[in-house]
């Protein structure tokens, strides 16, 4: 990166004890029954590089869709804002999407804050770097740690307006009510002028939904089974990943794909740095993911139940997925 992009990176760090409360989450998961790991931990640095990965996979339907509607909206999705904006992103990953939006709002402000929030460190900082390079009018002040605590720094830090991306459905990973109140929560850092733009997977066939989260490739797999790979470089653990294959299931009531790592057979792992033996049936499985597809009424409920109005949406050309525009009521 130049000298002059340089200066226009400011980076802070959380303070927050992420390894203390990752071993924290493991202990209470696998001794829970039945037995879980958070997603919150899928995103170690090998974790985020194959979740871009998985964004690629000609299964993986979401990020083509979310794309093809920022190329064709974008522009509009600027247009609604007269005061210049501060651009803030949950989970910004390598921001490969968002630069439809950054282009945008340079084209119509001249300049940019983008601030985006992602527990990867590296992937911010490397992010950061590509964007500033290619755009001099860019000023990236990013944020390593929770969104909680990201969207905190941020009300305090930059001038509002502020448009706050949640993109890639990541509201899936969350209950229906879990959604409401996190989403409830971003709504009391808004002020008036303030925008949540989210997209939201819609519900569809199940064999479409399945073939996502369990690509022919094999790289969802080797994404959920990194959280193992995660526990035995951290906490000491003796997990063989060739006991265990990922599994994803759709499941119509609820409304939601289920990701699960399924023993192959009767096992004991056993954890150092918790001091910790787990034993495994086979076919039990450790639950590591939900991933919640959306009515269009459930989105309003969604919205209404955070505090928010659905203000406007646009879907893709054959109507799988959806990004809309919320605005605190």
């Amino acid at each position: 990166m130049s000298p002059a992009a340089r200066d226009r990176l400011e980076l802070v760090h959380s303070d927050e004890p992420h390894a203390e409360s990752f071993a924290r989450d493991v202990e209470a998961g696998l001794t829970a029954s039945p037995k879980r790991l958070s997603c919150h931990w899928f995103y170690d640095e090998t974790g985020s590089q194959l979740f871009e990965a998985i964004c690629e996979l000609p299964e993986y339907y979401l990020t083509r869709c979310e794309r093809s509607i920022l190329e064709k909206h974008a522009p509009e999705i600027a247009a609604r804002f007269d005061a210049p904006v501060t651009l803030v992103e949950l989970g910004s990953g390598s921001a490969s999407k968002t630069r439809l939006l950054i282009e945008a709002f340079l084209e119509r402000q001249g300049g940019l804050v983008f601030a985006p929030i992602d527990i990867s460190q590296s992937m911010l900082r490397e992010s950061a770097h590509l964007l500033l390079d290619e755009y001099p009018e860019l000023r990236v002040q990013a944020f390593a740690g929770r969104y909680e605590s990201g969207l905190e720094h941020f009300a305090r830090r930059t001038v509002a307006p502020h448009l706050t991306l949640w993109l890639g459905s990541s509201v899936g990973n969350l209950d229906r009510p879990q959604a409401a109140r996190f989403l409830h929560g971003v709504r009391q850092r808004m002020d008036p002028t303030d925008r949540l733009l989210i997209g939201i997977d819609l519900r569809k066939d199940a064999e479409v939904l399945e073939r996502a989260y369990d690509d022919a490739a094999g790289v969802t797999a080797r994404f959920d089974l990194n959280l193992l790979v995660r526990a035995n470089r951290e906490l000491g653990a003796d997990f063989d990943l060739e006991a265990f294959r990922h599994r994803a299931v759709w499941e119509e009531l609820p409304g939601r794909v289920e990701s699960h790592l399924v023993s192959q057979r009767r096992q004991r792992v056993r954890l150092d740095a918790l001091d910790l033996e787990v034993d495994f049936a086979e076919g039990e499985t450790i639950h590591t993911e939900n991933s919640y597809k959306y009515s269009e009424g459930e989105i309003e409920w969604l919205a209404e139940n955070a505090g928010m109005r659905r203000e406007a949406e646009w879907l893709d050309a054959n109507g799988l997925y959806s990004l809309s525009l919320f605005s605190p009521r």
